[in-house]
């Protein structure tokens, strides 16, 4: 397979290789943070098939083992505008992505993370929403909603040590979570 963090843009439009950095995480490895590239449908693949079943109940609320050809497609072709993804690679390997869709005509997005189970616990899920909130500010988004599963503590804490003003709701198992991303009030 070849190295996703090493392919290069060809086919990607507007690529905004200014958004990458590589960056020491809690237990001293080293994570490549970067947006997603068309070329990563691959390693996209390879990666959603190293989650556990439990990590990809928490991320799509119900069994999903292999990604769909559309799936794949809208998850790796992205505007960098009001769609944007970044992944977190360790060598060749994706090993957390994390993505916001813009409400259309809103300056409201929705935000989701995923992150392989070897890597929980790492601070990945808190950088992706670093990196995501300043992408998306300097896109003219103002507020990211989350909706993540009630019993997903180690999610829930990504949101709520953020630093940002959350506000919670739950309904049926399910907890939406709601927030500015101004730069004042985040850790980044």
């Amino acid at each position: 397979m070849p190295d996703a963090q090493d392919a290069g843009p060809a086919s990607d439009t507007a690529y905004p290789a200014e958004l990458e950095s590589t960056e020491r995480l809690r237990d001293s490895s080293t994570v490549h943070f970067r947006p997603i590239r068309e070329s990563d449908g691959e390693a996209m693949t390879a990666f959603h098939e190293t989650l556990s079943p439990r990590s990809v109940y928490r991320r799509f609320f119900s069994a999903h083992p292999h990604l769909s050809s559309g799936e794949l497609e809208r998850f790796t072709h992205v505007d960098y505008a009001d769609r944007m993804a970044f992944v977190a690679t360790a060598g060749p390997d994706i090993v957390a992505v994390g993505r916001y869709e813009r409400l259309a005509g809103t300056d409201e997005a929705e935000v989701a993370f995923v992150v392989t189970d070897d890597y929980q616990g790492r601070g990945i899920g808190s950088r992706l929403l670093v990196h995501l909130a300043a992408a998306a500010r300097s896109r003219g988004i103002a507020r990211f909603h989350a909706q993540t599963l009630s019993e997903n503590r180690a999610m829930l804490s990504v949101f709520l040590s953020s630093g940002y003003p959350v506000t919670t709701t739950s309904e049926a198992g399910t907890v939406t979570v709601r927030f500015p991303i101004d730069a004042a009030a985040g850790s980044d």
